[in-house]
């Protein structure tokens, strides 16, 4: 004997357990007329009725006497109580029957099957409630509710659509004449499912899923389009950005360079804000403002300087004159520290004033050179009919021998113009100038340091070799016939005008500063110098460490030839280097 797992029922063969698993639990589900109940087999059903439907299945009783009493005339009360009966349970048949569609097949989940066994079992409590309250009660007086008609729907063979009078009927029939279909196994009963990898949906067909699968295909295919679209969205992006980044920080770089050129050209007086002219009158200007100069006297210096410019001769206001004569008498009686000094030719000091303040230290110093060379009677034949000019004129005569053709990548540098600006000149334009006028002269370069510190002890013994080359015996002062030397070094120019050698062997330059004023420079020209004096002159080894230091000595004169191979020599500038 085999028993249903799910409504207890026993059978005898494995056969007949198919097909009351097949009729009863999974095509011919039984529901209640009245609650709704399923999940339950035939005798369940009637006993959920008969118990938890009592008054209504009283009242179906009820109706079929007055629906019978029409129909026959009279009947005694014992028949139409079992008529009354049979035509209950029938309806309940039916209402079971009709409930279940033409073939249909389900299997009932195990949780769906306890779920409608729990609410049986409520059901059963609820009736067995109903019944203790109705036995309280002495009766019912009156129907008070509405008359339910039930029809009766005889049942239908799933296999041929045959139609029986009852469900036993049925069932004999489904045996007898649809055996060979409940011998299939119950598992060929059961449609396969088919889960999608992608989400997990569960179809029951092969074809339904690839489609469902390839929907899953072209949503990721078009996603993977939007990402890609994206993607290239934000390269694109990026790309911009770093673009205006790039531009930015070109302009930057850009706007920096110009205002370091802009500097530089403030600092070399190529900004086209005036020159020489420009800068007097307006320094002038400045004075007879804060009180330091009368107008009168404003008047009268301005007339004096367009007299000067127009001339192209140097007023004199700056000039101080006679400071190696009494160099060499001082020495001669005094300074008892000094083994031996060499004095170069006669020189006038050239300072700064009010119109090339900041930038003229090259001019004055060639001021100051010019000045000996035309007190030296050897070069009178070169420079012939000349005076020390101003600051103007000799702008003036740089350009001139430009033009001849020395030194054209000097002269592009500063735009081959002088005049008008504040351009600094250094030792190359002093060499073009002078080897315009047939002055022979030398650069030598001191490109690095050859001294501990930073210092440069080979410019020191250059300068003793150029002036001791005219040694007169052992005469401690040497008031030599050799120019001053043009020293140049990073923003600035003096003129060496001497060496002493000290008597610990050391040596120190003598110097003239076109930033010294007239007034200290004269200190000098007193009869009993001071030593004190002589401070801004002296320059020891350890006073000049600039990375860089170049002169500009003066060595005689030139041929019109020697002059003329010079200048073709400056088309590509070379200078002597030492070390």
């Amino acid at each position: 004997m085999l028993s249903c797992d799910i409504c207890g029922e026993t059978v005898t063969s494995e056969p007949d357990m198919k097909a009351h698993l097949l009729v009863v639990h999974m095509e011919n589900e039984v529901i209640c007329p009245f609650c709704k109940l399923s999940g339950v087999n035939y005798d369940e059903m009637c006993f959920h009725i008969e118990t938890a439907h009592f008054e209504q299945n009283t009242l179906e009783e009820r109706n079929f006497e007055r629906i019978d009493t029409m129909q026959n005339g009279t009947s005694n009360n014992k028949d139409n109580s079992l008529q009354s009966t049979v035509g209950v349970n029938s309806s309940i048949h039916s209402a079971c029957a009709s409930d279940h569609p033409k073939g249909s097949a389900q299997s009932l989940p195990e949780d769906d099957t306890l779920k409608r066994k729990e609410v049986y079992s409520e059901n059963l409590s609820e009736s067995r409630k109903f019944q203790k309250s109705r036995g309280k009660q002495s009766g019912l007086s009156e129907i008070k509710e509405p008359i339910y008609e039930t029809m009766y729907s005889p049942p239908e063979c799933p296999f041929c659509g045959k139609i029986e009078e009852c469900g036993q009927d049925m069932e004999t029939h489904v045996k007898t004449k649809h055996a060979s279909l409940l011998d299939t196994p119950l598992e060929d009963c059961v449609q396969p499912f088919y889960d999608c990898p992608m989400c997990g949906l569960i179809c029951t067909n092969y074809d339904i899923l690839q489609e469902h699968v390839d929907l899953h295909l072209e949503e990721s295919s078009i996603r993977q389009g939007v990402d890609r679209v994206q993607c290239s969205g934000d390269l694109e992006l990026a790309h911009q950005l770093q673009q205006e980044e790039d531009s930015k920080r070109r302009s930057e770089e850009s706007r920096q360079e110009m205002e370091e050129f802009q500097k530089l050209q403030r600092q070399y007086g190529l900004d086209n804000s005036g020159g020489y002219k420009q800068q007097q009158l307006r320094n002038m200007e400045i004075e007879v403002n804060k009180g330091r100069m009368l107008p009168s006297e404003f008047h009268r210096r301005r007339a004096e300087m367009m007299e000067s410019l127009a001339l192209g001769t140097d007023d004199g206001k700056t000039k101080t004159s006679g400071i190696i004569e009494a160099l060499h008498r001082y020495y001669q009686n005094a300074a008892t520290d000094v083994r031996h000094v060499w004095l170069s030719s006669a020189v006038d000091h050239f300072h700064s004033s009010l119109g090339d303040k900041g930038w003229g230290c090259g001019y004055r110093n060639f001021q100051m050179l010019l000045s000996s060379l035309l007190q030296n009677d050897a070069y009178d034949e070169c420079l012939k009919g000349m005076s020390v000019p101003c600051i103007p004129k000799i702008q003036s005569m740089i350009e001139d021998a430009w033009k001849e053709g020395f030194d054209p990548h000097g002269a592009s540098q500063l735009n081959n113009k002088l005049q008008g600006t504040k351009a600094w000149i250094g030792a190359c334009e002093v060499y073009t100038l002078l080897t315009s006028l047939r002055v022979k002269c030398r650069i030598i370069d001191f490109h690095k340091s050859t001294g501990p510190s930073g210092t440069h002890p080979r410019l020191f013994e250059w300068i003793l070799n150029y002036y001791s080359s005219e040694r007169e015996g052992n005469s401690k002062v040497v008031w030599t016939s050799k120019p001053p030397i043009y020293l140049q070094h990073q923003g600035h120019s003096r003129t060496i005008v001497g060496i002493e050698e000290r008597k610990n062997r050391t040596l120190c330059l003598l110097i003239f500063d076109p930033g010294c004023p007239s007034r200290e420079m004269q200190k000098l020209l007193q009869q009993d110098i001071e030593a004190s004096s002589l401070k801004q002159l002296r320059k020891f080894v350890g006073n000049l460490k600039h990375k860089q230091y170049q002169i500009v000595a003066v060595e005689g004169t030139l041929s019109s030839e020697e002059k003329v191979a010079r200048r073709q020599a400056s088309q590509v500038f070379t200078a002597e280097k030492i070390p």
